[in-house]
């Protein structure tokens, strides 16, 4: 009788345990990382570091394109400004859309610019319509 019991016992925590398992699991925060919910809202999307293996000739052609000269999260100038070394150069990749061309000035904007992309993007879309409306002019 005792073994009958014991055994009820075991299974008994083991459902529970996988059952609770399988909760977290599929729980927006399953791993207990306060970003995580963000992370699987935005899975779609990512910013990725340009590197030598970024298509050359899309990446020329995305940055002769880029239309700002300044940083779209501090407002910091490429050139001539206050920043030290180059731009740092993202590719937005978005489930559906083309690849888009991401500058930065600073780790910092990059980290700002992952909070709400759509903002940063919109003030790039922004600057793209203006300067298209300049070059009809």
């Amino acid at each position: 009788m005792t073994t009958i019991r014991f055994l009820a016992l075991t299974l008994a925590l083991a459902t529970g345990f996988f059952t609770a398992g399988t909760a977290l699991a599929d729980s927006p925060n399953a791993s207990g990382c306060p970003n995580c919910l963000n992370k699987q809202t935005t899975a779609s999307s990512q910013l990725v570091p340009v590197t030598d293996k970024t298509d050359a000739a899309w990446l020329a052609k995305a940055r002769a394109a880029y239309p700002l000269d300044s940083c779209s999260v501090s407002g910091d100038k490429f050139e001539g400004g206050e920043m030290k070394g180059p731009p740092r150069d993202f590719v937005y990749q978005e489930a559906g859309k083309p690849d888009r061309l991401v500058r930065f000035c600073c780790k910092g904007c990059i980290k700002d610019f992952n909070k709400d992309p759509a903002k940063y993007l919109k003030i790039i879309d922004d600057a793209a319509a203006a300067k298209s409306q300049s070059d009809k002019s």
